[in-house]
């Protein structure tokens, strides 16, 4: 096996811990899930035919539980795709770890393609391939993570990003936020690091006073925050894209009906495939930004200034 390949086979065996934890769960619950979701389904198609086209609200993205309703526990249809996201991860990756050959099959293949891209052109390209090496699980988690969760916008009956809802997007910030805090502070010590973000060298001692808040508010406040506030705010616009698309298209095929009805239905349908693919994109592209993202933090806590 090849340094690549050992690299990738390393990175993929190291604990997913953030999401790990629900794997089970997320197993058991599959079956349960699956039925209320097709009955679900079945309640708000014939809700649309009654009343006809509905315009998509917020209230799309804070669905009734279905199990343990009333209860810390409480799981509902953007819980249950998070924790299928998080079993998929993990079975890909034990898959990978105890299956990997010197000779790589196409899934083999695949999957070393995307550890090779956290790899190289994240971790390499942004912090360095002689200081990168630590912080690729971290980095692979956050991408594959990201990634997985935001693709379940368009998987048929699951139809909503997990990092539609505010939560999610707030772990993976916390989690980014810890670790670029953490890196700088094993590199320069507590007071170094806060100094070297704080005070940048060079600057006349004054200008400290203006200059010290304007950088704690960029780089311990803004960061985080603009890390929710990009993944959110395109899980939350493509899904309501979806919504209204489709939702277009099952009323003006069923109730309006005719010639103009279909004409107009075929057009909002070709317009909902096409934001399909886009959301498609858009989920590798969150994903790799977070990530890339994440990586410049480190990069700028680790490096002298």
């Amino acid at each position: 096996m090849g340094p690549s390949a050992r690299a990738t086979h390393v990175l993929c065996r190291t604990p997913l811990v953030a999401h790990s934890i629900h794997v089970l769960l997320g197993a058991i619950l599959f079956a349960n899930a699956s039925f209320e979701l097709a009955a679900q389904y079945g309640r708000l198609t014939a809700a649309a035919e009654d009343s006809g086209f509905h315009a998509p609200t917020m209230d799309e993205f804070f669905p009734e539980p279905f199990l343990f309703a009333g209860t810390p526990f409480a799981i509902n249809r953007i819980i249950m795709a998070r924790l299928i996201s998080v079993a998929v991860i993990v079975i890909i990756c034990l898959l990978y770890a105890k299956r990997a050959k010197l000779v790589p099959g196409r899934a083999q293949s695949a999957v070393e393609y995307i550890f090779d891209f956290i790899r190289k052109s994240i971790g390499y390209e942004v912090i360095g391939e002689e200081k990168a090496g630590r912080y690729l699980p971290a980095l692979a988690t956050m991408f594959l993570g990201i990634f997985f969760m935001n693709i379940t916008g368009v998987i048929p009956g699951l139809h909503i990003a997990s990092t539609s809802l505010i939560g999610m997007p707030i772990i993976y910030a916390i989690f980014a936020y810890v670790l670029f805090i953490a890196a700088g502070i094993r590199v320069h010590g507590v007071g170094g690091y806060f100094k070297s973000q704080l005070m940048p060298a060079g600057v006349p001692g004054p200008v400290y006073i203006l200059m010290t808040p304007i950088e704690f508010l960029s780089n311990f406040i803004v960061r985080p925050a603009t890390l929710v506030i990009r993944l959110l705010a395109n899980m939350v616009a493509g899904h309501l894209l979806l919504v209204l698309c489709f939702g277009a298209t099952h009323a003006l095929y069923f109730s309006m009906g005719g010639v103009t009805g279909v004409l107009a239905g075929t057009v909002t349908l070709l317009g909902g495939i096409a934001v399909v693919v886009f959301e498609i994109l858009v989920a590798g592209l969150q994903a790799y930004i977070f990530a890339l993202l994440a990586a410049v933090y480190i990069s700028l806590s680790i490096e002298e200034h």
